[in-house]
């Protein structure tokens, strides 16, 4: 593209605050909310750093999880109520596992689990208890915690039998809005492709019966930023976790929600649903 044609095209960009992880000589920790019962409790720095976050509908087609790690896709759900649990385990999973077998290939796709989250002051519901927006830049599963959560999920004889056998597993997030349109802490994403590893920190996340661990992003050069402005409840974002897959592909997406520089308290509260799935491909 010329520079007069990019001159020419809509900027649709908002600058806004992401919180980052301050680097340490330590490894960080935090407590998750089923400890808490609330908030997670961190046990390291983070800064607040302004950074340029593009529209993704300017660059939806173009978009590819294995790529940016990131997709925008419309997709309809019939189910009337995502605060319902009855409904998300008979009619919700089984919309989900169509969808992505649909839109990726995938031979198999596993459910493990769903979280709701509301950035009204008390919280979103869930069995676990209430949860607010992340408000943290993270990615969800690392090198180590991908394939353990995948063994935990599918078991270890599975795993095996998919990867031995030249298979791929690929963790992927399903967000959804679910009321909208979305005005108020929206979700940002940064392009993987623009996310160096050193950038990654490992951290422990402590539960109740385990420590599980996640990307924790600090301050970078040439981060590339999206989201997805006034998002409804008939579209998905899809996240890729964790591939396993190592050959340059995306493979971790750092993400987390930020305060829109348009968003006002009298806007209704974002309300959101995020599913966690392994999708498994067969030996070709």
């Amino acid at each position: 593209m010329s520079q007069a044609a990019a001159r020419q095209q809509p900027d649709h960009a908002v600058t806004a605050n992401l919180r980052y992880i301050v680097r340490q000589d330590t490894k960080p920790y935090f407590e998750s909310s089923q400890i808490t019962g609330g908030e997670p409790k961190v046990f390291f720095e983070t800064e607040d750093l302004p950074a340029r976050i593009n529209d993704m509908r300017d660059i939806a087609d173009t978009l590819s999880m294995d790529v940016n790690g990131f997709e925008l896709r419309a997709h309809q759900s019939k189910v009337v109520d995502l605060y319902d649990d009855d409904l998300i385990e008979t009619q919700y999973n089984a919309e989900l596992v169509a969808m992505l077998k649909d839109m990726t290939g995938a031979d198999a796709v596993t459910i493990f689990d769903h979280t709701r989250r509301s950035s009204d002051a008390a919280g979103a519901r869930n069995p676990d208890g209430h949860r607010g927006p992340a408000g943290r830049v993270h990615a969800d599963y690392t090198v180590k915690s991908g394939p353990q959560r995948a063994k935990d999920t599918l078991g270890e004889a599975e795993v095996d039998r998919v990867l031995s056998s030249g298979g791929r597993i690929v963790q992927v997030n399903v967000w959804r809005p679910i009321t909208g349109p979305v005005l108020r802490a929206p979700l940002a994403l940064a392009d993987s492709a623009s996310v160096p590893a050193g950038d990654l920190i490992a951290t422990d996340q402590r539960f109740p019966d385990r420590t599980g661990e996640i990307y924790q992003l600090a301050r970078g050069d040439g981060h590339r930023w999206y989201y997805a402005s006034e998002m409804t409840p008939d579209e998905v974002i899809l996240i890729k976790g964790w591939d396993s897959i190592d050959d340059g592909r995306a493979r971790f997406t750092p993400h987390g929600a930020f305060t829109h520089p348009g968003e006002t308290e009298d806007m209704p509260a974002r309300e959101s649903i995020e599913t966690r799935t392994y999708l498994v491909f067969e030996a070709e």
